[in-house]
């Protein structure tokens, strides 16, 4: 393995324990403080925080350049997004507020660690979403991947009387909810600046949060410390960190491979949940957790493999 992967890897695993420390953080805190309310909070500082780092990214992009090309240079243009680039971080921001906003919800009544892997479920539905909007069919790992990750969440989430609870059906709702953002990015990434479609998608979420928690929240209590540190640390680490790493990282490893490590986040949600808030999965409960893994996992492999022979020659 090349230096520059093995760096890379290790910067996408750092985001992915990051954001399964989240899980715990975000369910303490939405206990105490009304969700849409906290979702405004969080990516309001990650949108500033994002503007921030596009404004001192171009502005070094500009001062290589000369006074004329700097005229000239598309990055003169700083963080303002032409018409494209509105309509499509409109869209993909509204899969993305979708996908927080069940996933936070959810949290306020399933454990993070149940949570974790439920929303993990996002890369075995990546496939289908895939094959029904951009018209590629799903390999046959991926179909097994599926049927794998569906079985455990039934022993994961199913009760005795044969019904799933209010939260994980939430959580779960989240994962197609992102597993669409996956799609809809991977459609339009290509096509804009990533930073820019980065921001439009954090905005809305920020927006479409501000609107529902004016619209259904109001008066809002006094948020404590724990909420103001866990909307700063999921805004600042978890989203705009988190999104820089992954946009950097990807240069030098597989979009596949990224889904390959990204599917630890629930073993870190599951790590976290035990360490911080004293959680015990049942031994079905963890048999379930150990299928949706095996799922995700047997999804993406033969597709990295055949993504690594083509990045290494």
């Amino acid at each position: 393995m090349k230096r520059e992967q093995l760096q890379a890897d290790l910067a996408l695993l750092a985001v992915a324990l990051i954001w399964g420390a989240t899980f715990v953080m975000v369910k303490k805190a939405v206990m105490d403080f009304p969700v849409f309310a906290f979702l405004s909070l969080r990516f309001v500082l990650a949108f500033v925080t994002l503007g921030i780092v596009i404004w001192w990214k171009r502005k070094g992009a500009l001062t290589s350049l000369s006074v004329q090309e700097r005229a000239n240079s598309s990055a003169n243009r700083m963080v303002i997004l032409d018409r494209r680039e509105v309509r499509a971080g409109s869209l993909v921001g509204l899969a993305l507020f979708a996908g927080y906003a069940f996933q936070t919800v959810g949290l306020k009544y399933t454990s993070p660690s149940k949570a974790g892997f439920i929303t993990g479920l996002s890369v075995v539905i990546v496939p289908l979403f895939s094959a029904l909007f951009l018209r590629r069919s799903p390999s046959y790992p991926a179909i097994l991947g599926v049927v794998l990750a569906t079985v455990g969440l039934a022993l994961l989430s199913l009760r005795g009387n044969w019904t799933i609870a209010r939260g994980d059906a939430l959580v779960l709702g989240c994962a197609f909810a992102f597993a669409l953002h996956i799609v809809l990015v991977g459609a339009f990434a290509s096509k804009m600046d990533p930073l820019n479609l980065t921001a439009m998608q954090i905005a809305t979420v920020a927006l479409m949060s501000g609107l529902v928690s004016l619209t259904m929240e109001r008066p809002w209590p006094t948020a404590s410390k724990s909420v103001y540190f866990a909307a700063f640390f999921t805004g600042i680490f978890a989203t705009s960190l988190a999104f820089a790493v992954q946009n950097a990282a990807q240069r030098f490893t597989s979009p596949t491979h990224t889904a390959l490590i990204f599917s630890t986040e629930p073993v870190f949600a599951a790590l976290f949940g035990y360490l911080l808030a004293g959680e015990r999965l049942g031994g079905r409960a963890l048999l379930g957790c150990g299928l949706i893994l095996a799922g995700m996992m047997v999804a993406e492999v033969r597709e990295d493999k055949n993504a690594s022979r083509g990045a290494t020659g």
